[in-house]
């Protein structure tokens, strides 16, 4: 056979490898992604034997990455989005300019010049969505508030990088770069042009990508074929991917997470999730391959002490400053330990701001083997990142007066109002969630004039129930002085509606501790968590498989059977 066949040879010996060094990973009770990224440094140019083509499993893995952030778009709506602006969009900004700062000292200590330092900073200040991702499903955190902060706050981050890209070229000579000869128009024009374009793309989604992509799937699902309609939602996924790209400068990524932002308004959304499973999967762990392949052995053993202070930065510095300003904002320790896990590595924007760099004239290589070094290394140690949070935060919480007061501290959202009627604590429904559930819930108790209180970890959330004259408090209802604060006490009836399945034991301990005779209904999630909560906690669970099948037998037996044409009456 005389054509090429690099692509074949990639994907064959990257799947291959990475499922070989996959499975003695998990045996050897690591994370399987560690034996991912060492697939991909066992067939780089870096190591000795076959090398694959790192441009073809660049590509692959950027493929990857737009179908991961479908599948986010799909389960993150625009409502969660602006629900965690207020935290995301001041964290993710002072964050990245602590993290910047931090690279651009280390640049600076090492003699590089003032561009070097820049990009080099930026560079460790953005976060891997896919890691987080992966991270956050891994823990079963991403349907969960904190989870949801962490997923806004590194969009935030990767609109930030957006910017960063198109303006570099048009700083590169002022910062001492190479001059790019497309980077025509000033400074206040180009920003102007890529905020413009960046809204222009938003606008479109929202306006005109909310009735196209719905009506086409609809199209599609009326054929009845279920490999077009796959075929149909990974073309809208990667064409809209691209098209964001090419017409509007907005990333891959960003692209593809609209996309699925705007699908998950239609009916079809939870089988395009289940559709493009496998093949966001697949293409997942080329991207882990990819990191791998452009690492070099070579700079552990010429600057270690180079690589420990990357990474010190990417760990240690990123995640102290997430926490600092996730605490300053008054939000609970929990939620604080889970943003500085999920900033705790680096990843796709960093590689493609470093190569621009380098490009640039910008960025010396060593910098851009420190930052995939900083990134390897990072990725690998970050599941245990995600594992230790909550250890963590009982640890300290146990052992530290001021942890515990951080977590208790005195916030008028944390307690209802003096002036809450009586009626609101006695006798009353305490609620633990108000999302898609949850406001449902609360809407036909309020039609049915039963009181009730809202125990609610979004911070925006207890906000807008308190400016609608309802009663909330703020907190996670695993700690048990948010339920205290909901008058648990004197509850008839506890109603946990949150997707967070962890703290569920917690809550429900709880409330029995304080009121031995209330009633509780739990929202499940399986079979298996429907037997647990009954057996193991005494629970009333409830499974939104078996609520649909009641529902639609009820009212398929409530429907009398049509008369069979010529048949004698009963």
């Amino acid at each position: 056979m005389h054509h090429d066949i690099s692509l074949i040879t990639t994907l064959a010996v990257g799947f291959g490898l990475a499922l070989l060094l996959g499975v003695i990973a998990v045996r050897l009770k690591l994370p399987a992604l560690v034996g991912y990224l060492l697939a991909g440094v066992a067939i780089g140019p870096g190591t000795p034997g076959f090398v694959a083509d790192v441009g073809l499993a660049g590509q692959l893995a950027e493929v990857g990455v737009m179908l991961l952030m479908f599948g986010v778009g799909l389960h993150f709506s625009l409502d969660d989005l602006l629900a965690v602006r207020r935290i995301a969009l001041p964290g993710a900004v002072v964050q990245i300019a602590v993290a910047t700062a931090m690279g651009f000292g280390l640049a600076q200590w090492w003699g590089w010049s003032v561009g070097a330092g820049l990009v080099f900073g930026l560079a460790l200040s953005v976060a891997s969505t896919v890691v987080l991702l992966k991270a956050l499903d891994a823990q079963g955190l991403t349907e969960t508030g904190n989870g949801r902060i962490a997923i806004g706050w590194l969009v935030v981050e990767d609109l930030a990088m957006v910017l960063v890209l198109v303006l570099l070229p048009a700083l590169s000579g002022v910062l001492g770069g190479k001059t790019d000869g497309h980077a025509g128009g000033s400074l206040g024009w180009t920003l102007a042009k890529t905020l413009a374009q960046v809204v222009a793309f938003v606008v479109v989604m929202l306006v005109a990508g909310r009735r196209v992509l719905p009506w086409l799937l609809w199209q599609v699902t009326r054929t009845g074929s279920r490999e077009l309609f796959t075929l149909c939602v990974v073309a809208a996924a990667l064409s809209i991917a691209y098209g964001a790209t090419a017409l509007f400068g907005v990333s891959f990524a960003l692209g593809a997470f609209f996309a699925g932002m705007v699908l998950r308004e239609s009916e079809f959304s939870h089988r395009a999730a289940d559709e493009s499973l496998p093949l966001r999967d697949a293409f997942a762990v080329l991207f882990f391959v990819s990191v791998g392949m452009l690492f070099e052995p070579r700079v552990l053993v010429d600057e270690p002490l180079k690589v420990l202070a990357v990474v010190a930065v990417i760990v240690l510095g990123k995640s102290i400053a997430a926490m600092a300003v996730v605490l300053l904002l008054r939000y609970p320790p929990g939620t604080a330990l889970t943003v500085s896990a999920s900033l705790a590595q680096i990843g796709e924007f960093s590689f493609i701001l470093a190569a621009m760099g380098v490009a640039l004239g910008l960025l010396p290589p060593e910098g851009q083997s420190l930052i995939v070094a900083g990134a390897l290394i990072s990725i690998a140690v970050n599941p245990w990142a995600f594992r230790a949070a909550r250890p963590l935060q009982t640890w300290l919480q146990t052992r530290s007066a001021l942890a515990r007061r951080l977590a208790q501290r005195d916030d008028p959202l944390s307690e209802l109002p003096p002036a809450t009627e009586a009626q609101y604590l006695s006798r009353q429904v305490v609620v633990v969630g108000h999302g898609r559930v949850g406001k449902r819930i609360t809407a036909a108790l309020q039609a049915a004039k039963v009181p009730f209180v809202v125990a609610e970890r979004h911070r925006e959330r207890v906000e807008q129930l308190r400016a609608e004259g309802l009663p909330a408090v703020w907190g996670d209802a695993a700690e048990a002085s948010v339920l205290i604060q909901a008058h648990i006490a004197r509850a008839r009836l506890l109603l946990i509606a949150t997707s967070d399945v962890v703290g569920v034991r917690q809550m429900i301990e709880t409330a029995r501790q304080l009121n031995p005779s209330i009633e509780i209904l739990v929202r499940a999630h399986s079979t298996e968590e429907v037997q647990w909560l009954s057996a193991e906690c005494g629970a009333t669970a409830f499974l939104a498989e078996d609520a649909l099948a009641a529902a639609m037998a009820e009212r398929a037996t409530a429907v009398p059977p049509m008369p069979v044409p010529g048949a004698a009456p009963a």
